[in-house]
């Protein structure tokens, strides 16, 4: 079975974050954030609530934590500080917040990435994962990078009709524990 979109199935609006992890950016010149912003609106999700932090760990679990804990936040998606110099500790914050990681979004990234930058995309650390019963995703800063993580992946995941599967279909599940191992 290909993938595709199950038109027989409802759309259903996912509640998505939009995090920018930057030292430097502003509302006004967030081109990052607002793809993906664009795009989520787009796509019939909405906007739950959008933020810019600075290039600090203890600052981006904070905000990640709050968002976790907002019953009116189902997905994060953050932009900047995936890359390998000092001040890049997105996916540091996002792993130590992570309950369960989704390693395979990182994977089929810099795949994506790849066909476009060729071997460049190995500085990316983009990273997703799962806590509270929030999806997290963090991509790199820059707006073909988002809008890559977007077209190529997120969109579709997060696109309740899409088959054969989709994180859209699983999140009345995600705070399933096994009562055998409780």
């Amino acid at each position: 079975m290909s993938a595709k979109i199950d038109e027989t199935r409802p759309f259903v609006p996912v509640r998505i974050a939009v995090l920018t992890v930057s030292d430097t950016r502003t509302l006004e010149d967030d081109k990052s954030g607002n793809v993906l912003v664009e795009r989520l609106q787009a796509a019939g999700h909405r906007l739950a609530d959008r933020d810019i932090v600075k290039d600090d760990f203890d600052i981006i679990v904070a905000r990640l934590r709050a968002w976790i804990a907002d019953m009116d936040v189902d997905v994060v998606i953050a932009t900047g500080g995936t890359g390998v110099t000092g001040r890049d500790v997105s996916p540091e914050a996002f792993q130590s917040v992570y309950e369960k990681e989704i390693a395979g979004f990182g994977e089929v990234f810099r795949m994506l990435s790849y066909e476009k930058i060729g071997t460049s995309t190995i500085q990316s650390r983009a990273t997703a994962g799962v806590a509270g019963g929030t999806y997290l995703f963090a991509v790199p800063g820059s707006p073909g990078a988002c809008r890559d993580a977007w077209d190529g992946i997120l969109a579709s995941q997060l696109d309740y009709r899409h088959r054969p599967c989709n994180f859209v279909e699983l999140m009345d599940r995600l705070l399933e524990h096994d009562s055998g191992n409780a």
